[in-house]
């Protein structure tokens, strides 16, 4: 249990990942391995960009006007994807907004796929919390808004 000590005492010292606590869901261990693989949020222009580096996108083979989506790519880094599936699985049951998607992707997929879909949505949360220093409610204030013009955004 030293180790949790350690995340936790080195999340409250770093502030984008005290930032990303405030997402219910988002633990130390989780904020930190964001913060550290992502870096400096800057060098991604979109949500999109930061989801595909870390794999939670689907292949896609496209091919005479035909686009056919499978598996998601898996590439990067495998440990931060599997704690954004688990981080997101507490903020489903937290955050209302997740819930809905969620429900309603269950209803029309399988419940692996929503898992990594509200992955996918929580880890481009994240990247805008991170991007433009917002914190929890405010973001999802500004989701819910139509078209609000994001501080930093390109």
């Amino acid at each position: 249990m030293a180790s949790w000590g350690a995340a936790q005492k080195a999340a409250e010292e770093d502030e984008v990942a005290r930032l990303l606590m405030t997402q219910p869901g988002v633990g130390p261990i989780t904020s930190l391995a964001f913060r550290v693989t992502i870096g400096d949020a800057a060098r991604f222009q979109r949500g999109k960009q930061v989801a595909s580096y870390l794999g939670l996108i689907p292949r896609e083979h496209s091919s005479g006007g035909r686009q056919q989506l499978g598996s998601i790519s898996k590439q990067g880094n495998r440990f931060v994807r599997g704690l954004l599936v688990e981080a997101a699985q507490t903020a489903v049951r937290l955050d209302e907004g997740f819930r809905k998607q969620y429900q309603h992707r269950c209803h029309s997929m399988e419940k692996g796929v929503a898992k990594v879909a509200a992955a996918r949505r929580l880890a481009v949360r994240l990247y805008w919390m991170m991007r433009t220093h917002t914190a929890y409610p405010e973001i999802v204030h500004n989701e819910s808004s139509s078209r609000v013009a994001l501080v930093g955004a390109s």
